[in-house]
């Protein structure tokens, strides 16, 4: 590992790194890891030198992505160290986040027991590692300094007073206000006059950031004043006034916010709008930044009692099985008929409801179904010029699985997936309603959401329920950020995500009366294969029926696969429950024949698979519909009909329900119709009659349930939330090349004396490092600039804000504050010290 941090100036002390770069140098190779893997994107593209990482670690986008996974404790002490001044102390810190020992808190702040100021002085220390090791932060306990763009993204302002509800310090508030202004506000506050503006400022804030001259101010301020002050000392700092610029004296301070204005104690941003400075916010808060600091994530506190963890893994198991009964009932009956793909994607709303139907279930559960199909890859648009959805070949593969290994991939699919069913039918940004399937159910927030709602199951005593409200506090606290959009009253898509993942979790089987299962704990940890945890819980399938006189068949439990799905081919499913009943009808039995079976195939197989013998009704209704099935027989013409039996193709022509058939008679056996043969055949069932297909050579089509399928199909990509977590083969590779492109950026090289003359010369990183590290620092830099019409030039400048790839900074050659382009910048170079 490589410590060498360059050359040191002449007047600097070594005894600390004076940048980020440097603080990098300093870090094992293990701590590299360990910050390239919490923010994978600083890896793309590998960068080719610690001072390039370290540029990049101050961008925005990357600093406002780490933010999002910090707790509410990190962040709150990220947001104090943005409100304290650069370079504050551990002890400054810790005094922001619990308020000084001997100060009363503001009413409106949680009060702090000795306990809770030891909780925040133990929690502290863990916060800043692992500020630390994201590399938001760096520095010694004696002068902690946020990343550049942490700063600039938690700094309050009076436009963005951000989390802690605090505006901008005093010397922030006045940058364009007059001298003599400031020279007023001294003489209204009691203090003396100053020679320049700088020293005003500073006067003044050290009068607002004394604790006993501030309340003596405060004393003599009016009872109105004091109760404006207190409707601004949480937050928001602005408030509206006709005229705020106006320079108000002490003397001419008539109302309120007059005197307040006269006095500093309020700043006007605009000429309608006014600001309480941050040193003063503070001194009323008590010295607090936060209204309630949270040092310790707050644990769930069930109000439902226990349950038994036996009874738990029943229902779960129980339900798991129906979960998957219906999946497989979905996809059946969308193989038969596949509906169409809207042009938009999804499916329609008239689908969506025969299908709710179908499954006897609500809409909203439907499109859980199907999302969960999808999802797991066996469910898929087929590709055809006139798109529908149909079941893949994937589909069949997962048929051949038991039960509890179809479970473990439905629930693994649900897990991981970005789909979210429940936002089918709500408004999309057009207000139009969001079709199931559609493309604009995707959420990158679902799946995280999901198994830290899980993991907080998991972490209950076994058996323990709990219901979204009971667990949001805690998912707030360890995520603040990542709330997602404002869902309407005063709820966020993380709210409505933790209340649809436990109404899901409970439709799959991963709980069971609202608590976590066994199965599902091995889902999450790993540690064991969920399907043989769910094994042994689910009921064994049983391998009979029993066959009933009025045309049913009763299965008392769950059937094995294979004959539950040929019982479906030639019976109808009449009510679900603990015991499934089945009916035998004409249509049903037809289907059965239709698709191949004989009347004999289905007497056997009813023979061999009943507890009871075959009923007589059954047997007769089973050669009855045989005996008329395939007489009359349907092609195409557009399409015709045939038969042997020439009497009844005259009552087929006789009967008025086939006049819109067009039917003509084209010899004494066979008919021509105008309709489609599909149409015909749909048709003459509807009548009353068992008509077959046929094909061009006279044979019979056989007609089979799973003959709508999809060409091979993958299971949907979840859309990535940013940057996949790096192996440890690529981090290995990646820190060895970072190693040795920063040996070869920091080595001593000769130089030969530089020519004042020409313009300084630097890489774009090293360029970029260099001017943020100025504005920490307050350096003093030499630039060579190249203006909009070619023109080279060298310029001494002061950085003040690095931004938006711009520099703004003090320009001693034109003696103003200007904006320079980035890229127009042909290289720094820093200036020697002065004596």
């Amino acid at each position: 590992m490589t410590t060498s941090q360059g050359p040191q100036r002449p007047g600097k002390s070594a005894a600390g790194p004076r940048t980020l770069a440097e603080e990098l140098r300093t870090r094992p190779d293990d701590d590299l890891a360990a910050l390239l893997r919490s923010r994978p994107d600083l890896l793309n593209p590998v960068p080719g030198d610690l001072t390039q990482l370290a540029a990049r670690l101050s961008s925005r986008a990357s600093a406002l992505r780490a933010l999002e996974r910090l707790d509410r404790f990190t962040l709150q002490v990220a947001e104090a160290l943005a409100a304290a001044p650069d370079g504050a102390s551990l002890a400054t810190v810790r005094t922001l986040l619990a308020g000084p020992a001997k100060v009363k808190p503001h009413p409106g702040a949680t009060p702090l027991t000795t306990a809770d100021r030891a909780a925040v002085a133990a929690a502290l220390p863990r916060a800043l590692a692992t500020l630390r090791d994201r590399a938001l932060l760096w520095g010694p306990d004696n002068g902690l300094r946020l990343v550049i763009a942490v700063r600039e993204a938690l700094t309050p302002t009076a436009a963005n007073p951000g989390r802690t509800g605090l505006g901008p310090t005093l010397a922030e508030a006045t940058p364009g206000m007059s001298p003599a202004r400031l020279q007023q506000l001294l003489a209204s506050a009691g203090l003396p006059a100053t020679p320049d503006p700088v020293t005003a400022v500073a006067a003044l804030t050290a009068l607002l950031t004394d604790r006993a001259r501030c309340d003596a101010l405060l004393a003599g301020a009016p009872e109105p004043a004091l109760r404006l002050l207190d409707r601004l000392v949480w937050g928001p700092p602005t408030g509206t006034v006709p005229d705020a610029t106006r320079p108000v004296t002490a003397e001419d301070a008539q109302s309120p916010v007059e005197w307040l204005l006269a006095r500093g104690l309020l700043l006007p941003t605009s000429p309608g709008s006014v600001v309480l400075p941050r040193e003063l916010a503070l001194h009323l808060r008590g010295g607090r930044t936060h209204r309630m600091t949270e040092p310790v994530q707050p644990e769930p506190v069930p109000d439902a009692p226990p349950r038994d963890p036996q009874a738990v893994d029943s229902a779960a198991a129980g339900q798991a099985h129906t979960a998957v009964r219906i999946v497989e009932e979905l996809l059946d009956l969308w193989g038969l008929t596949p509906p169409a793909t809207l042009r938009a994607g999804g499916v329609g709303v008239r689908d969506l409801k025969r299908t709710a139907q179908a499954l006897e279930t609500t809409e909203r559960q439907a499109a859980f179904w199907l999302e969960l199909a999808y999802t797991a890859g066996l469910l898929a648009p087929d590709g055809e010029a006139d798109e529908r959805w149909a079941p893949t070949p994937g589909y069949d593969a997962w048929l051949q699985q038991d039960t509890a290994g179809r479970w473990a991939r439905l629930a693994g699919c649900w897990l991981t997936a970005t789909r979210v069913a429940a936002l089918t039918g709500s408004p999309d940004g057009k207000g139009k309603p969001r079709a199931a399937l559609g493309p604009e159910l995707d959420r990158t927030l679902a799946p995280s959401v999901r198994r830290a709602t899980l993991a907080l199951l998991a972490e209950l005593p076994p058996g323990t329920p709990a219901t979204a409200d009971e667990l949001l506090p805690t998912l707030r606290w360890q995520r603040p950020l990542r709330g997602g959009p404002a869902t309407g009253e005063g709820r966020d898509l993380r709210d409505d995500l933790t209340a649809w993942t436990l109404a899901e979790a409970e439709l799959l089987g991963v709980t069971g009366r609202g608590a976590l299962a066994a199965p599902a704990r091995a889902l999450l940890t790993a540690e064991a294969d969920p399907a043989e945890v769910l094994a042994p819980l689910l009921p064994r399938p049983l391998d009979h029926v029993i066959l009933q006189p009025d045309l049913t068949a009763i299965a008392p439990g769950p059937l094995l696969a294979p004959l539950g799905q040929a019982l479906a081919l030639c019976a109808d499913i009449e009510s679900k429950g603990g015991a499934t009943v089945y009916r035998f009808t004409p249509e049903s039995v037809r289907r059965a024949l239709d698709a191949g079976r004989t009347a004999a195939d289905l007497q056997v197989f009813l023979e061999q698979h009943s507890r009871t013998p075959v009923p007589q009704p059954l047997t007769y209704l089973i050669d009855d519909v045989a005996r008329r099935h395939g007489v009359l027989r349907v092609g195409a013409a557009s399409s015709y009909l045939r038969c042997d039996d020439p009497a009844l193709l005259a009552e087929v022509l006789a009967d008025r329900r086939s006049v819109d058939l067009r039917l003509r008679l084209l010899a004494p056996t066979v008919l021509a119709s105008q309709a489609a043969p599909d149409a015909l055949l749909a048709a003459l069932r509807t009548m009353g009659y068992a008509p077959a297909a046929e094909s061009a050579e006279g044979d019979v089509l056989i007609t089979r349930p799973d003959r709508h399928r999809t060409p091979p199909r993958a299971a949907p990509v979840p859309v990535p939330d940013g940057p996949p977590t790096p192996d440890d083969t690529l981090l290995a590779a990646a820190i060895k090349a970072i190693r040795a492109g920063d040996r070869a950026a920091t080595a001593i090289r000769r130089e030969p004396t530089p020519d004042p003359r020409q313009l300084p010369r630097t890489a774009a990183a090293e360029t970029l490092a260099a001017l943020q590290t100025a504005v920490l620092l307050g350096e003093r830099m030499w630039i060579g600039y190249l203006n909009a019409e070619g023109l080279a030039s060298q310029r001494i400048i002061d950085p003040v804000k690095v931004e938006g790839g711009y520099v703004t900074a003090f320009d001693h050659h034109a003696d103003e504050l200007r904006t320079f382009a980035l890229h127009r910048i042909t290289g720094v170079a820093e200036l020697e010290d002065s004596a």
